[in-house]
C-alpha cells in the first residue's frame, strides 16, 4: 500500500493502527491484504463471504461461552476426594477479601467481555448481510465491540489451563467435561473469527449503507 504524503482528500487515507503511518487508501484484490510498509500490520484484508462467515462464527462463540459456562469443566479425583467444577464456578470461587476481585476480574475477561464483544459485532453485521440499514448507534456498538477485544482473554485463560492441567495431572486424576470441549473449540473460534474481521470493511459498509 503506498504512503500518503501530499495527498488532500483525507478519505483516501487510511492510518496504521500500530504506528499511525498514514497511507493512501487502496483496496486489495480479492484474497489479499494490504499491509503497513512501515511496521507489517494488516490494514485491510479481502475474503470472501467475510461478513456471514463473521457472523456465524460470532453467533458460535455466544453458543459456546453460555454453554462452557453452565456444564462441567472438569473432574478431579485425589486420594479418594472427587470434585467437579464448571467455569462458574472457578470464576466465583473467590468470595471473601481482596480475592473477590479475582472472582470479578475472571467472569468478566472470559466470559462477559467476550459474550458482550460477539453481541455487539451481531449487532452491527448482521443488518448489513441483510441489506438491511444499520441498526442505531451501530458505529459506537462497532468501536466499544472494537475497544474490548484486547480484553476477551478467552486464548489467554485457555493457555494458563494449559499449563496448570500439566502440572496439576501428576498429583490427581483428571477427566475433562464437556465444557473443556467447549471451550477449546471456543478459543479457537475467537482465533479464526479475528483473522476474517476487517475493520475498515466493516466501516466502510456502514458508511455505505447509511441513507444520505
Amino acid at each position: 500500500m503506498g504512503q500518503g504524503g501530499n495527498i488532500g482528500d483525507t478519505a483516501q487515507l487510511i492510518g496504521c493502527p500500530v504506528c499511525d503511518e498514514l497511507h493512501q487508501l487502496s483496496r486489495p484484490d480479492e484474497g489479499h491484504r494490504a499491509l503497513c510498509r512501515c511496521c507489517g500490520t494488516v490494514l485491510i484484508t479481502s475474503r470472501d463471504r467475510a461478513g456471514i462467515n463473521i457472523l456465524a462464527l460470532s453467533v458460535a462463540v455466544m453458543v459456546l461461552v453460555i454453554a462452557a459456562t453452565i456444564f462441567p469443566f472438569l473432574s478431579i479425583d485425589a486420594a479418594g476426594i472427587a470434585n467437579r467444577v464448571s467455569l462458574w464456578d472457578v470464576a466465583t470461587s473467590f468470595r471473601s477479601g481482596l480475592l473477590v476481585l479475582v472472582s470479578v476480574a475472571t467472569v468478566l475477561l472470559i466470559v462477559l467481555v467476550p459474550l458482550m464483544r460477539t453481541a455487539l459485532l451481531v449487532y452491527v453485521i448482521a443488518p448489513l448481510e441483510f441489506d438491511r440499514p444499520p441498526l442505531p448507534r451501530a458505529r459506537g456498538a462497532f468501536r466499544t465491540a472494537q475497544a474490548l477485544r484486547p480484553w476477551a482473554m478467552t486464548e489467554v485463560f485457555s493457555i494458563g489451563c494449559a499449563v496448570a492441567l500439566v502440572k496439576v495431572s501428576d498429583l490427581a486424576h483428571l477427566e475433562f467435561g464437556p465444557a473443556f470441549w467447549m471451550f477449546s473449540v471456543l478459543s479457537l473460534i475467537v482465533v479464526v473469527a479475528d483473522r476474517y474481521l476487517c475493520s475498515w470493511s466493516i466501516w466502510t459498509a456502514l458508511e455505505e449503507a447509511e441513507p444520505t
